[in-house]
């Protein structure tokens, strides 16, 4: 039986409007008839960066859900959270969601502003760690980027908010634009540091980032929108001094690409988590 006799694959894009802008994901609303090979069978076939697998649990709009790139599974991925909230919107009218995933407790809002759903996060509990001098030099080894290059009012961190990140600021514009890494020396450092991507920032003003993300180990040369990178990186702004404990930041990324897309971060006083919105769409 195949896939799509299975469950109805849904095709939303995340952090933009526009269909040729943001992240692409597959979404299942109802994966029950799925194993784990089906699962990652078909986000493979499908190609996108992650895809999301939902089921049904108690609660009332609650959701146990699971993420699978074309290679492997992840603990969580944000695009995808948005884009399957707005596809149970569009399903079931915009609200709160909970979403259960294998990082933990994920509350979703789905809100309709001037006619268009805008989904918003909470991430889980983040924490931000230095990265060792050999493995920070190893990464920018594999970039080919001069440790002079760097921002060096932004240090370099390993921050999670769901998934682990590599944050490294770049000085200049130009620099984050050009990117052209080995991908599997990349990814085999990034396998041994269990990351998920490298979040790559440059800071155009106080709280404007441009943000672009390699994503070797999901078989992925780069991911265009990513929401649980946005994630850590609002966690690491905050940890390392950029902003104030409450601030709202805004990610532009996949311009690079030609798919760009927005994503809004936001930190709350006296709450560490991060909260990540962004619109998004449905296409095909």
């Amino acid at each position: 039986m195949s896939a799509d006799e299975l469950a109805e694959i849904l095709h939303y894009t995340a952090f933009s409007t526009d269909p040729e802008g943001g992240n692409l994901a597959g979404v299942v609303l109802d994966a029950s008839a799925f194993d784990d090979a089906g699962m990652l069978a078909v986000a493979a076939e499908l190609g996108y960066s992650e895809s999301a697998f939902l089921t049904e649990a108690p609660g009332g709009r609650s959701y146990t859900v699971r993420y699978f790139s074309p290679k492997a599974e992840v603990p969580f991925c944000g695009h995808a959270t948005v884009a399957a909230a707005l596809a149970l919107a569009d399903r079931d009218g915009p609200g709160d969601l909970v979403f259960l995933t294998r990082a933990g407790t994920v509350p979703v809002a789905v809100e309709s502003q001037e006619g268009v759903l805008r989904a918003t996060l909470t991430s889980v509990e983040p924490h931000v760690t230095p990265i060792a001098p050999a493995d920070l030099a190893e990464a920018l080894a594999a970039l080919d980027w001069p440790a002079a290059d760097l921002d060096p009012a932004l240090p370099p961190r390993i921050a999670f908010a769901g998934a682990r990140h590599l944050v490294l600021a770049a000085a200049t514009r130009e620099r984050l634009a050009d990117l052209d890494y080995d991908f599997s020396r990349l990814e085999s450092l990034m396998r041994r540091l269990d990351l998920t991507t490298l979040q790559l920032v440059w800071r155009e003003s106080e709280r404007v980032f441009h943000a672009r993300d390699p994503f070797p180990v999901g078989g992925v040369v780069e991911d265009p929108a990513t929401g649980a990178a946005a994630a850590a990186f609002g966690a690491y702004a905050r940890e390392v001094g950029l902003v104030p404990d409450e601030a709202v930041l805004t990610l532009h990324q996949g311009a690079d690409m030609g798919r760009p897309g927005t994503l809004t971060v936001e930190l709350r006083r006296g709450d560490a988590r991060v909260r990540v919105s962004g619109a998004g769409t449905r296409i095909g």
